[in-house]
């Protein structure tokens, strides 16, 4: 698995951030004396989980500034509460503001959303999991605030675990290849995480003699996952199982009672509701 984030990534992210402001900000250098230092509270004001502090810390170094944090990563926030302060020249940090606080705030409203997941199926021992609907260009932040809300990482790119969906097994029908063969050639290439999608009893069958190491129950009923969960661990010892698609906050309990290992959950990242932090600069 490639390193989830690296500083290199954080660098880039926070270069593209302040590039979407262009080269210069004019309004600024119109009314801002040079050098008036100031200071930016960071408010948290609908709290939550915090996430994102590399990136804001990128960002307001890329432009002159430093932030002194007082919360961290991962922490539970409460409603209003200052997270840290923001320190420089009152024109850096106009620049660096909005660039930051986009992270934090898209990163802290993953974190937030996820812990809710979390704290629904406490008790169990299921795993909630993002999944690659990302926003395009941030997938190392969004599933670093996954991360720092509990969650777990799944897969990150294409090339570290075969994971076998209805297109492939489309494809391995249309071809005459088979299940087997593929994981077989999986395995001899050194991979481990070989991951089969299954939609019905016959993929299930075959998924399990194949050497899957997890299956992945698309789009059915909790009693429904039960009832395979059971019927693999019994054709194939120590099997993972992972619930995906269809799950919400209020039946993602269902599931892992249901006895999936793994919960993995598009909307943590493609729906994600930015979490509401602020800026309030002094001087």
């Amino acid at each position: 698995m490639p390193v989830l984030t690296s500083q290199r990534e954080i660098e880039r992210i926070a270069t593209v951030a302040l590039a979407e402001d262009g080269r210069l900000d004019i309004t600024s250098q119109l009314t801002v004396p040079r050098r008036m230092k100031a200071g930016g509270a960071i408010e948290y004001r609908s709290g939550g989980i915090l996430s994102g502090l590399p990136y804001a810390d990128e960002v307001a170094r890329s432009c002159g500034c430093r932030i002194e944090w007082t919360a961290g990563e991962g922490d539970t926030v409460f409603q209003g509460a200052s997270v840290g302060v923001v320190r420089g020249e009152l024109a850096d940090i106009l620049r660096a503001e909005r660039p930051l606080l986009n992270l934090l705030q898209r990163a802290s409203g993953i974190a937030s959303a996820t812990r809710t997941y979390v704290d629904a199926v406490q008790g169990t021992r299921t795993r909630i999991l993002h999944t690659r609907k990302t926003a395009p260009g941030l997938r190392s932040l969004d599933i670093a605030a996954v991360i720092a809300g509990g969650g777990h990482a799944h897969r990150i790119d294409l090339s570290h675990e075969v994971m076998v969906k209805d297109n492939h097994w489309h494809a391995l029908s249309r071809s005459g290849n088979t299940l087997e063969t593929a994981l077989a050639e999986g395995r001899k290439r050194g991979l481990k995480a070989l991951y089969v999608e299954i939609e019905s009893l016959e993929q299930l069958e075959l998924a399990c003699a194949a050497g899957a190491s997890r299956l992945l129950i698309d789009n059915q009923r909790p009693e429904t996952v039960s009832t395979w969960a059971g019927l693999a661990r019994e054709r194939a010892a120590g099997i993972e199982i992972e619930a995906t698609g269809g799950v919400t906050l209020l039946n993602v309990r269902e599931y892992a009672e249901a006895g999936a290992d793994f919960i993995s959950i598009g909307a943590l990242t493609h729906s994600v509701t930015a979490a509401d932090i602020a800026v309030e600069v002094e001087m």
